[in-house]
Parts: C-alpha cells; structure tokens; sequence
C-alpha cells in the first residue's frame, strides 16, 4: 500500500485535466433543466387550454422534462462513468489490486444466498469488482445490491434488502465439512436452528467459550470437531475486530468444503452490509478536491483492513501465534 500523499501527487493532474470538461457538462446540465421548466410548463398550460384532463398534461410534462434533462445530462453521466473507473483503477494498483467495474462472474454468488448470508432477491446488481493476494492467500471482493418485489393494491415496487460487498478468500487452513457464522437470533436462535441445512446435510449449533462472541454471533456446523478447529480464540477475536471495524455493518460468513479448489486449501466467504462504497463523490464540485480522493483512498483502506484481519493473526488483539 502506498501512503495517501504520494497517491495524490499522481493523481492530481489527472483531475485537474478533467476539470474544464466537468465545468462544461454541469452548464450543459443547468442549462437543460432551465429549458425544460418552461417546456413543462408550457405543455401543462396547452393541456388546460384545449380542455385535456390536467393529469395526462403533468404526465407529458414530466416525460417531456426528463428527456430534456437526461439529454443534458450524458455528458456528465460519461464523466461520472470515467472518473470512477480511473480513479478506482488507480487506487487499486496503490493497494496492489486489479480492478474491473463489474465482476465478470459474481464469485460464489449462489453459495452466498444458499448459505443465506444474503437474503432472497428478485433483482440484483453487482459492480466494482477486486482481487489480489496478500499473507500468500488469493481474495477477491465485489460490491452487490439485491431489491425484493413488493406489492400493494396500487402497485409494485422495489425494496432494497443488501448494499454491501461480499468476499471470498483462500483460507489458509484445511476445511471439511460447512461451518456457518451467522447473527444472533436472541429469542429465536431455537427455531433458526432448526431451519440450518447445508448440501443436503443438518447444521447443528456449534457452542463455543466466548461469551462476548455469541452475544454478536450464532456458529453452526456439520462437523463439531472441525468447526471448533476452524474457531479458534484467535479467529473469534479476528471477527470481533472485523466487526468493528465495519461498525456493526451485519457481518456473517461460511466455510464450505464444496468451495476448495485443490488439496488442502479452503475458501471463505463473508457478506457485509456496508452500503455503497467506491464512489467518486459529487461532480458539482472541482474534481481536483484533495477530500474527494481521500475518501475513497478510504474504503480502499477498508478493504486492506477486512483481509488482514481474516489472515494476519497478528491483527487480533493479543494473538501471539498463528492460528
């Protein structure tokens, strides 16, 4: 990871040279909208005149203005589009990532909701895509947002259910068997259990000696021996960090022997809630903003953060050793 001062100094021109084309799009954007107010106007006045109903005149003005202004709007929308892509590509090759705006295959995705680390959804969108290494384990990450269908007696909408990323990570340890890192239930934690099913196989409820842990977190497995293997004090206090770090942000995870790739080697996957990430900031401010570029120098920092305390054991707090 390079520090943030020396990201900047290469990042900065490269802004500043965009800045007279952000200056030219906003205008063209303002001046859209000044057009299209009088245009609405225009053809709601029409619609009383020539006696039509005043809401078929509103409905007309509305797809009238939003033309209009989406027409205005493309040049902004393509920078929009370019400054995120550039800016993430190069804060991606500071932290020694590769990045792609979206993932050419969501990685597990189907694990992910069988596991239900994320919930059922009827549409779902993924972006901003990520991989690397680091402590000799290949990860990667990718932002997901998943809407729910929702009906009233007057119409059907969109709810959305999870803005977050999910990650998958080579765990450096041998995994046989599912074990399930889910959220606490309280009062329903019986009845949670009794629904765990992994491949066809019953989760049973793992216990565990960490009372600060199983307030936050439920563990259930198919192997007892094996989870408690995999949940070491150090793994615990590994996720307790993570936690925190994310402030609270719904982490849950799985790991699954259906998921290695080879001999030995198990994969992790971890959902967090943790809202839209990896955004370049408003386009009506100069794009030259030391704070637009720093706050997402941030969320990168983020993602360094969630990786190591998955594999450094020397993140926890009071690990000595390797778990």
């Amino acid at each position: 990871m390079r520090d943030f001062d020396s990201v900047w100094t290469e990042i900065e021109p490269w802004l500043t040279s965009l800045e007279e084309r952000r200056q030219a799009a906003v205008k063209r954007l303002v001046n859209g909208i000044l057009v299209a107010i009088p245009v609405g106007l225009g053809i709601v006045t029409f619609a009383i005149l020539f006696g039509a109903p005043p809401a078929l005149g509103l409905f007309g003005a509305g797809v009238a203005g939003v033309a209009i202004a989406g027409y205005a709007g493309l040049p902004l929308n393509a920078l929009r589009t370019e400054v995120k892509e550039g800016l993430n590509n190069r804060l991606a090759g500071a932290f020694g990532l590769r990045y792609s705006a979206k993932p050419a295959i969501p990685a597990q995705f189907d694990s992910f909701r069988s596991h239900g680390l994320v919930p059922r959804s009827d549409r779902r969108s993924f972006e901003d895509h990520f991989e690397g290494e680091a402590f000799g384990a290949r990860f990667e990450l990718y932002e997901a947002e998943l809407k729910q269908r929702r009906r009233s007696r007057r119409r059907t909408y969109y709810v959305t259910v999870f803005r977050g990323v999910l990650i998958r990570v080579e765990f450096p340890r041998t995994i046989e068997g599912v074990t399930l890192i889910t959220r606490d239930q309280g009062i329903f934690n019986a009845l949670d259990g009794l629904m765990r099913s992994a491949n066809g196989r019953r989760l049973e409820r793992i216990g565990l000696v960490d009372p600060k842990f199983e307030r936050i977190f439920q563990v259930y497995g198919t192997d007892q021996v094996m989870a408690r293997y995999l949940m070491t004090p150090t793994f615990m206090e590994r996720v307790l960090a993570l936690e925190t770090a994310l402030k609270g942000k719904n982490v849950r995870a799985v790991f699954d022997e259906s998921l290695r790739e080879g001999f030995g080697q198990g994969e992790m996957l971890l959902a967090a809630e943790t809202g839209n990430l990896f955004e370049p900031g408003s386009l009506f401010q100069p794009l030259n903003a030391r704070a637009r570029v720093e706050a997402l120098y941030r969320d990168f920092e983020l993602i360094e953060e969630i990786i190591a305390l998955i594999l450094d054991p020397d993140r926890a707090t009071g690990a000595s050793q390797p778990s």
